[in-house]
Parts: C-alpha cells; sequence; structure tokens
C-alpha cells in the first residue's frame, strides 16, 4: 500500500476491465486518479464504486482534438502528472478480406494516433520523473489468424516504449508497456459474437494459453502499478508479457 502515495494519475478507458481495476489499484496506492471513457453512465458507474476521490471525464481515445482538450484538464485538475496508462482501445476480429479502410483507420485512430498525440500533448504537463505505460497485447508477437489490424496497431504501440524512452531521457519520463494475453474483461462481448460463438472463441482462445485459463484484470493492473511506482525507477524501455504462456507456444 501506498506505494503510489502523492502520485497523480490518468487511465484512458478506465471504466471497466483493465482500466477500472487499475484505478481501483491506484486509488488504493494512494494516487489520485483521473480516468477517461466515451459513455458517461458508466463512468459515473465507475465513480460509484470506486469512491468519489476518483475523477472521470467524457473523452474520445480516436479524436486528435479530444487529446488536446484532455491534457488541459488534467493539467486544470491536477497542475502535473506523473503517470499515464494509456489503457483505451480496440480489438476488431476480421479476416483480412473484410477489413475495410474504415476499419483500419477505427483500430489505428483509438489504439496510435489517438495515444501519439495525447502523449504529445501532455508533454508540458508531465512530472520530473513520470511514469507512461502502455497497454499492449500478446498479438503482437503472435500469429493470431484474423487479427491483422488489431495486432499491427498493438505492434506499432509497443514500438513507442523504446523511442519515446529514448527521446524523454533528459525530461525524466520513461516507457514501459504491459503486453496482456487473454483477460476476462468485457471487450470479447464487443466483437458481434453470438453468446454461443462466444464460448466457442473463448474456448478455442483458452487452449492455445499454457496456464489454461483467461487472465484477470487485477492480474494486468499489478503489472501497471509496478510499472508506475518508484520500484521500476530503473526499468526503462521495457515491455512484460502476462500472458500465461501464451507468447512462449
Amino acid at each position: 500500500m501506498n506505494r503510489l502515495k502523492g502520485k497523480r494519475a490518468l487511465i484512458t478507458g478506465g471504466s471497466s476491465g483493465i482500466g477500472f481495476e487499475t484505478a481501483r489499484q491506484f486509488l488504493e496506492e494512494g494516487a489520485r486518479v483521473i480516468i477517461t471513457g466515451t459513455d458517461q453512465k458508466k463512468l459515473d458507474a465507475a465513480r460509484k464504486e470506486l469512491g468519489t476521490e476518483l475523477m472521470v471525464t467524457l473523452s474520445d481515445a480516436s479524436d486528435v482534438e479530444a487529446q488536446a482538450k484532455l491534457a488541459k484538464s488534467v493539467a486544470d485538475t491536477l497542475g502535473q502528472l506523473d503517470i499515464l496508462f494509456v489503457n483505451a482501445g480496440i480489438v476488431d476480429m476480421r479476416p483480412l478480406e473484410q477489413i475495410d479502410s474504415a476499419a483500419f483507420d477505427r483500430s489505428f485512430n483509438v489504439n496510435v494516433k489517438g495515444p501519439f498525440f495525447l502523449i504529445q500533448a501532455l508533454l508540458p504537463v508531465f512530472a520530473n520523473p513520470a511514469s507512461i505505460v502502455l497497454n499492449g497485447s500478446v498479438n503482437a508477437h503472435i500469429g493470431m489468424p484474423n487479427t491483422t489490424v488489431y495486432s499491427a496497431s498493438k505492434a506499432a504501440l509497443i514500438s513507442f516504449i523504446r523511442t519515446l524512452s529514448g527521446e524523454f531521457k533528459s525530461r525524466g519520463i520513461r516507457a514501459n508497456a504491459v503486453s496482456p494475453g487473454p483477460i476476462s474483461t468485457p471487450l470479447y462481448s464487443k466483437l458481434g459474437f453470438s453468446e454461443e460463438q462466444l464460448k466457442q472463441v473463448a474456448a478455442s482462445i483458452a487452449a492455445q494459453v499454457p496456464a489454461g485459463r483467461f487472465g484477470k484484470p487485477s492480474e494486468i493492473a499489478d503489472a501497471v502499478v509496478f510499472f508506475a511506482s518508484d520500484e521500476s525507477a530503473f526499468t526503462v524501455g521495457s515491455e512484460l508479457l502476462v500472458d500465461g504462456g501464451m507468447s512462449n507456444l
């Protein structure tokens, strides 16, 4: 406890799943926390569950202009920022021949372009030192069918940890990534499958995990807390795969 005492944190996509659990742990560790989302009702529900100390704001991770507005809001509310957890993202699982230009742009806008311009907008706001944690994916490392665009977008995001760490070393900003394997979150229910199809997809994915199960959001949040805290002060430009051994197959 208190590993993040006095630190100021922003979590994008924090109203459910990994982002929500990370917000919970950040608060328990003593941080002041702002989460973003695109659904006010879900943000309000998160605040109701986690307490009034949690700050929430509507923001679309795919909208470049919205990133500048979000950075200004963070500066106005917190003054400076010690921790950024880029968690907002989408998964579009379709065969290559079914991906059109709009779908391609949507994935890259949310998973890559938005985070890039958010980090850019936050540069004057980051404290020294500060920690950026990016939410990658095991899919950037394996050849899972029907994830071509998603996997490419996450590979691009993970590339940021090395370039940002090199570029920002004089500012005291370090970047690292946590790359989950399959995690039990509402994400999979948004893929458009029927309940029966969803069960089949889940069983197929779980069979590819040596640990034999989906991970829990708390298991990813544990890793994010480590990267956000001073315990990882000497960890720079690193990626931690929390995937039940899936990337080792």
